[in-house]
């Protein structure tokens, strides 16, 4: 008999939309807009063979208290110990890159990928971009297109410019 990975999902409420938190045994696994909880299903899905999901309100004090800080325009470490980014090497390779775009700046696809040290990879960073499990903490939203206009965001554009600008006036705050 195969066990069940018990999924638990809390819900917090941001300025730009219900967050649907999903952790397996207290550690954060994804991240992502309410409106997208089919999204959190299907990736989570495909990480976890068999999965329980409960609706509990279970999540690390630290995420909230780092979502908590982000909102409200402070700068605070991120909680990687109580995050559990699941994926293939390459996919962990550009979340990594990912956390360490600067708060307030951008960056391209293709300049992930030169990044990278294989500038063909565009599509492949696009990719990993798009399934990133967590969102905001793991700044997808700091990837643009190349000519600089905004490019796919799952939680849609204008949520995805509203980051950007927050983070521009937190930069320029600082």
């Amino acid at each position: 008999m195969t066990m069940k990975t018990v999924i638990d999902i809390a819900r917090y409420d941001s300025p730009i939309g219900k967050l649907g938190l999903a952790s397996v045994d207290g550690r954060l696994v994804h991240l992502d807009f309410e409106d997208n909880d089919g999204r959190m299903v299907l990736i989570q899905s495909r990480r976890f063979k068999s999965v329980d999901w409960q609706e509990n309100g279970k999540v690390s004090a630290s995420v909230t208290a780092w979502l908590d800080g982000y909102f409200a325009g402070k700068h605070m470490p991120l909680p990687l110990a109580d995050l559990d980014l699941r994926g293939t090497d390459f996919q962990k390779m550009v979340w990594q890159a990912l956390i360490e775009i600067p708060t307030g700046t951008h960056v391209s696809y293709a300049g992930m990928a030169t990044k990278l040290g294989n500038p063909k990879a565009v599509r492949a960073v696009a990719r990993a971009n798009a399934l990133n499990p967590v969102s905001i903490l793991v700044p997808c939203h700091r990837v643009i297109g190349s000519d600089g206009t905004l490019t796919g965001y799952a939680g849609g554009l204008a949520r995805k410019q509203w980051l950007l600008d927050h983070e521009a006036a937190l930069v320029r705050a600082a």
